[in-house]
């Protein structure tokens, strides 16, 4: 036999406690009755009172605490076969991880907010499996897609903006390596999700974008920043600000979110644009729009399962509860005449 919640043995020690309490009001009882009247007075008082019901009831009530007990741990025991079958869609996050990103018109910076909104929507999504891809001026899948979407956070956490040493910003090419990394035999099931500020230095989004869409694949934009920014912080060793981005000019670099180019982006292949707020409702819409999508299977799996079985104790349990509840704990009046009866019969039998 196995227990399945065996953290629940415990409570059996709930009847040692039960018996004790039980012990203690049968004697209170007792106390009380004797404060009350004399003690050849307490017979009569107690005449219509059957002591032998009242243990019976208890003894009733505490063996329904047992079989309830024992249904809580779940006894299981025989073995059956179960296929277990994970459906969702294949879901690349496409992450931004340019100098730009530093930037902090997001607190704390646009690149954590970024990856809070990344591991918050891995955390909604039931059965996809999930990929990411890190760009800069180039990009890299930094985790292929899986269904363990804890390994995808786990990777998640290691990035930062030294991640892709090629500095600048290339969105065209990041869709494109995202778009290649789903397989190529499906026109459907297919989802990338580009984190960015939408600020592209190098390539062309909006035909990278074009591409996807042939190759059945739907973006969704989350952009991450304001339209009013801020300067590019740069950073030493120990994280320090030591100065701000600036061009050729020497003028410092503000660097602002491009709403404009990821609404295009999106809106090319039939997703939809969402601005990173701080209620992060955007994620739950994104959400919304996955689960309605068609599924396909991902893994088929065949378990040995043990069987349940807290029916049994359950169902015993309550045939005892049901018993005590009909047990009533006055003398009944057939057995009350007998022994009133007894003493004449026993008269009789000697005189005959």
């Amino acid at each position: 036999m196995h227990i399945a919640e065996s953290q629940y043995l415990n409570l059996f020690w709930l009847m040692p406690v039960l018996c004790v309490f039980f012990w203690w009001t049968f004697r209170q009882r007792r106390r009380a009755l004797r404060r009350f009247a004399e003690d050849h007075l307490v017979p009569s008082l107690i005449s219509g009172i059957s002591l032998g019901k009242q243990a019976l009831k208890v003894i009733l009530f505490l063996l329904f605490v047992v079989f309830v007990l024992l249904a809580l741990v779940r006894p299981q025991w025989g073995t059956k076969l179960e296929t277990v079958k994970r459906m969702g869609v294949d879901i690349m996050v496409v992450l931004d991880t340019s100098l730009s990103m530093e930037t902090q018109d997001v607190v704390p910076s646009r690149l954590e907010k970024a990856k809070h909104e990344v591991k918050a929507l891995i955390d909604i999504l039931q059965g996809d499996r999930v990929g990411l891809v890190v760009f800069a001026g180039t990009g890299m899948v930094n985790c292929p897609l899986t269904i363990d979407q804890n390994a995808v956070k786990l990777f998640l956490d290691i990035v930062d903006t030294q991640v892709i040493p090629r500095p600048g910003t290339n969105i065209g090419e990041a869709i494109q390596l995202a778009s290649q990394s789903f397989s190529e035999k499906e026109r459907r099931h297919k989802v990338l999700i580009l984190v960015t500020d939408g600020e592209s230095l190098e390539g062309d989004p909006i035909s990278a974008a074009e591409e996807a869409k042939k190759a059945g694949v739907l973006i969704f934009a989350l952009g991450v920043g304001t339209g009013a920014g801020e300067p590019i912080p740069l950073r030493d060793e120990k994280g320090n600000v030591v100065g701000y981005k600036k061009d050729e000019g020497g003028s410092v670099v503000v660097s602002r979110l491009d709403e404009a180019t990821l609404e295009k982006v999106s809106s090319i292949t039939g997703g939809k644009y969402y601005r990173a707020t701080t209620a992060e409702e955007e994620l739950q819409k994104i959400y919304d729009s996955v689960s309605q999508m068609d599924k396909k299977e991902f893994q088929s799996k065949v378990y040995l399962t043990y069987v349940d079985r807290f029916q049994i104790p359950l169902g015993i349990a309550l045939f005892f509860i049901l018993l005590e509840s009909l047990i009533s704990d006055r003398k009944s009046p057939t057995a009350e005449n007998f022994w009133l009866r007894l003493p004449r019969l026993v008269h009789t039998s000697q005189v005959e």
